[in-house]
């Protein structure tokens, strides 16, 4: 009987513990938000006696000559690529124009949406569009511009790594503002 009364109330307390230990109050995580710091983006002119324009690019980029018609401005830091493809018009600027959609739209697949802006700088005759591409498309920036007679400058951007649209965004936008930089700067060369 002794025994009894000793087993109860250590049987009852050990479901007590046993119960309130069980109770986990979940507190929630705070976000993680990935901060990226770049260099502030100054610009410096960009000048190749053996190309037919001229424009600003970010001074911590890298341009690379590749021919006289094209050269590719690196961000190593970002593992990204502005490519420049430069073509002379040659009554053939109907065909630039739809070569130039053309490459952009290729990526409407993958892209969720493409966004574009039109871009008119009657002072430097530069005439031109920029296309936004919101998703995982291979390429998330591309722009034509042309002053409508003699030049036509197409430029797309590229990362060196899968895409992931929400990755590379803080990237993207970085260097979205330098090809704006190029399109406003741009200047033909007079022959």
């Amino acid at each position: 009987m002794y025994l009894n009364t000793v087993k109860l109330p250590f049987i009852g307390l050990f479901i007590l513990v046993f119960f309130s230990a069980c109770k986990e109050e979940s507190t929630p995580k705070p976000d993680a938000f990935l901060t990226l710091e770049y260099p502030k983006q100054e610009y410096i002119d960009y000048h190749n006696p053996k190309t037919e324009f001229s424009f600003e690019v970010n001074q911590w980029a890298t341009v690379k000559e590749m021919k006289s018609n094209s050269f590719e401005v690196h961000y190593p830091s970002m593992k990204a690529t502005l490519f420049f493809n430069y073509k002379p018009v040659e009554n053939n600027l109907d065909i630039l124009f739809k070569d130039a959609q053309k490459l952009t739209y290729e990526h409407f697949i993958k892209a969720d949406e493409i966004i574009e802006y039109p871009f008119i700088n009657d002072g430097n005759k530069v005439y031109g569009m920029l296309y936004n591409i919101q998703g995982d498309a291979a390429t998330n920036i591309q722009f034509y511009a042309t002053d409508s007679v003699k030049n036509f400058l197409v430029g797309s951007l590229y990362f060196y790594a899968k895409p992931n649209f929400d990755s590379i965004l803080p990237a993207k936008e970085y260097i979205e503002k330098d090809m704006r930089r190029v399109l406003e700067t741009l200047k033909w060369k007079e022959k």
